[in-house]
C-alpha cells in the first residue's frame, strides 16, 4: 500500500432545508491512498465564527504572515485583565443567576452597572461612555455584550434591578445565613452634593446626624446586614434624618419574617441596640443580641468597686452580672493601648485649655485695654473652654475684673476609671457563646465598617449621589452593595496578594519583604486591579482575511497569579 499525504484544509459544504441555508465547515486531511484521494474529517468547525475560520484557513496555507513579514494588523485595543476578574467573579458567584433566569438586556446592563462600580465608580453617563463604540476605556462592553448602551438603558435597568432587590437579597440570605449564626448590623449616611439638584428635590435627603462632618447638606441614611464574616446580605435607604435604633424594626422584620431564621444574634453596637429597642423590638421577636453597654454606665459600676482593677489580674476579660441588667451576661474588657491613650489625650487637652484660659486672664489684667465686665469675660471664657471641648472638667468663677478656674478633678479621677474599660452585654447563654467569643464576635462590626469604607470611599464611591428620584437612590445604593459583595469574595481570593488582606496580628512578612512566599509583589486592592488592566484585548485583522479576530496579550506571572487565585480566565 501507497500513501501520500497531500493536505490539511477546511471545506465547506452547503445543504438547503426547504427555505433554510445550512453551511458546514470541517477540518480535513486529504490524502492518496493506491492512487486514490481519501478525506479524513478532522473536527467539525461549523460552530466557530468567520473572522476564525478565515485566520485558519490563512495558517493552513502558510499566508498568515503578511509579505513584509507583519503577520496582523491591529484594529483596536482595549484594558481587560481588570474587566475579566471583576466579570469572572461576578458570573463564579452566581450573580447574574440571582437577577434572572432568563437573559435579557436589561439583565446584561445591570451586570454591567454592578461591574461598573469596581472598575469605573463614576456616574451612569462616565459609564455609558465604556460602551461607546469608538471609545477604548476598557473591554466591559465587549464582554457584557452591551456595546451601545445608552445612560437612558442605565436608568431604565436600575428600575428592573430594585424590583428585584428583596427576591435578590432572599438569595444570598439562604446562600450566607443560618439559623443560630451572627448577624451584623449597622447604619452609616452619605450626603448630597451642595451643587447636585437631587439634594434638594429627593424626597429622602434630609439633614440628620452627618458621620461624614458635614451637617451643612442634605443625606440619606442606609443600613447593612452581613454574616459574621462581614459578608453584605442586605441594604436598605431610610430617610436622612432617622435615627440608627429606628432602622432596627425593619431589619428584625426580615430575619423573621422574609427569611425564616430562628435563633438568630443580632450583633450590633450600643447606639443601634438600645434599652429601648430590646425591650420593644428584639425580646418581642424572640432574638439574641450582642452588643455594648453606653460609656456613663460603666463609669457607674467603675465608681460603685462592681468594676476594679483586680476583675483584670489574671486576663483582660471578665464576666459578671449586676442587678442593673437583669438575665444578662456583662463581659468587661479592658484594653490597655487604650487606656493609655485616653490619658494621654485627656491630659494633653487639658494642658491645652489651661494654656486658653491663661491667655483670657492675661486679657484681663493687662494695661492697655483689658476685658472688662462679666458678660464681655464670661464670652471669652465661653469660647476657651470650649475650643477643645473640656468645659465639663472645670469650674470658673467669674467677676467684674477677672475670673478664676480650677479642674474638675473628682469628675477627671471618676471618668478616668473607666479608661480602657468596655462592656458587652447578651442573653446568650455560656454554654453557646463564651466570654472569649462574644468578644471576637462584637470585634466583628468592623467587618461593616470595612464595608462603609469601600462603599463611600475610591472604592465604589456611593457618593457623589447624582439621582433624585427616591427609587432611583435606593437602586444606586443596592448597586453599590452587590459591587462590593463582588469585591469582599475579590479580596478574599486575593488575600495572599494584598496588604489589607493580611490578618490583623498576624506577621508572616509580607509587609516587611513587601512580596509573598512565591515572590510576587504585594499591593493594595487599587494597585492589583490597575495592573491588571495592562492585559489586553486586541481586535486584528490577519492579511489576506475580511473580518478581525480577537487575541488577548500573554498575562504576565503576577497577572497570572491574580487570575488563577479568582479561578478565572482572562479569555472570553
Amino acid at each position: 500500500m501507497k500513501t501520500n499525504q497531500m493536505s490539511v484544509h477546511v471545506a465547506t459544504t452547503t445543504r438547503k432545508v426547504g427555505d433554510k441555508v445550512y453551511h458546514s465547515h470541517l477540518l480535513r486531511h486529504s490524502f492518496r491512498e493506491n492512487g486514490k484521494v481519501r478525506n479524513v474529517t478532522l473536527a467539525n468547525l461549523s460552530m466557530l465564527p468567520d473572522s476564525v475560520l478565515d485566520t485558519i484557513r490563512l495558517g493552513l496555507k502558510g499566508e498568515a504572515v503578511g509579505p513584509v513579514g507583519t503577520p496582523f494588523e491591529s484594529r483596536e485595543s482595549r484594558p481587560h485583565g481588570h474587566v475579566a476578574a471583576v466579570v469572572g467573579m461576578l458570573r463564579k458567584l452566581g450573580l447574574d443567576r440571582l437577577m434572572a433566569v432568563r437573559p435579557s438586556r436589561e439583565k446584561d446592563i445591570a451586570l454591567a452597572l454592578v461591574a461598573g462600580r469596581l472598575i469605573n465608580p463614576g456616574s451612569k453617563l462616565s459609564l455609558s461612555r465604556h460602551c461607546l463604540a469608538e471609545t477604548r476605556m476598557s473591554s466591559l462592553a465587549q464582554v457584557m455584550g452591551v456595546e451601545g448602551a445608552t445612560e437612558s438603558e442605565f436608568y431604565q435597568a436600575m428600575d428592573w434591578l430594585l424590583e428585584r432587590q428583596p427576591k435578590i437579597e432572599d438569595a444570598l440570605a439562604q446562600r450566607h445565613l443560618t439559623g443560630g449564626c451572627m448577624v451584623l448590623y449597622d447604619v452609616s449616611g452619605s450626603y448630597f452634593e451642595r451643587s447636585a439638584d437631587a439634594g434638594r428635590t429627593c424626597p429622602l435627603a434630609q439633614h440628620g446626624y452627618s458621620r461624614d462632618h458635614r451637617p451643612d447638606l442634605l443625606q440619606i441614611v442606609y443600613g447593612l446586614l452581613c454574616n459574621a464574616d462581614g459578608c453584605p446580605v442586605a441594604i436598605e435607604v431610610f430617610k436622612g434624618k432617622t435615627g440608627d435604633p429606628k432602622t432596627l424594626p425593619n431589619q428584625i422584620a426580615k430575619i423573621k419574617e422574609r427569611w425564616g431564621l430562628e435563633h438568630i444574634v443580632l450583633v450590633g453596637d450600643r447606639g443601634m441596640i438600645t434599652q429601648a429597642r430590646i425591650r420593644e423590638d428584639v425580646d418581642p421577636a424572640h432574638l439574641d443580641y450582642l452588643t455594648a453597654v453606653r460609656g456613663p454606665a460603666i463609669e457607674k459600676l467603675c465608681a460603685a468597686k462592681v468594676i476594679t482593677p483586680s476583675l483584670f489580674d489574671e486576663r483582660n476579660l471578665a464576666e459578671i452580672n449586676h442587678p442593673d441588667f437583669p438575665g444578662e451576661r456583662l463581659v468587661v474588657c479592658f484594653n490597655p493601648f487604650t487606656k493609655e491613650e485616653r490619658e494621654r489625650q485627656r491630659g494633653e487637652l487639658l494642658e491645652m485649655t489651661d494654656g486658653k484660659l491663661r491667655e483670657v486672664n492675661r486679657a484681663c489684667i493687662r494695661k492697655a485695654k483689658p476685658v472688662r465686665g462679666k458678660g464681655q469675660i464670661g464670652i471669652e471664657v465661653g469660647k476657651a473652654l470650649s475650643a477643645y471641648g473640656m468645659a465639663k472638667y472645670y469650674k470658673v468663677e467669674i467677676t467684674e475684673e477677672g475670673f478664676a478656674w480650677r479642674r474638675n478633678q473628682d469628675l477627671i479621677n471618676y471618668e478616668a476609671a473607666a479608661d480602657g474599660i468596655y462592656m458587652l452585654r447578651t442573653k446568650v447563654p455560656a454554654s453557646q457563646l463564651k466570654a472569649e467569643d462574644a468578644q471576637t464576635n462584637y470585634h466583628s462590626l468592623s467587618q461593616v465598617a470595612w464595608a462603609f469604607r469601600s462603599l463611600k470611599g475610591m472604592d465604589l464611591q456611593i457618593r457623589p449621589i447624582h439621582h433624585h428620584l427616591a427609587d432611583r437612590v435606593r437602586a444606586h445604593v443596592f448597586l453599590c452593595m452587590l459591587a462590593y459583595y463582588v469585591e469582599w469574595h475579590l479580596r478574599k481570593a486575593w488575600k495572599p496578594l494584598l496588604f489589607d488582606g493580611e490578618p490583623q496580628g498576624v506577621h508572616n512578612g509580607k509587609r516587611h519583604t513587601r512580596r509573598t512566599k512565591e515572590g510576587h509583589p504585594v499591593m493594595s486592592f487599587h494597585d492589583l486591579l490597575n495592573d491588571l488592566k495592562g492585559l489586553v484585548m486586541d481586535k486584528v485583522v490577519f492579511h489576506g482575511a475580511t473580518a478581525p479576530v480577537v487575541i488577548y496579550s500573554p498575562p504576565s506571572s503576577l497577572q497570572q497569579y491574580a487570575l488563577d487565585l479568582l479561578g478565572v480566565s482572562h479569555v472570553a
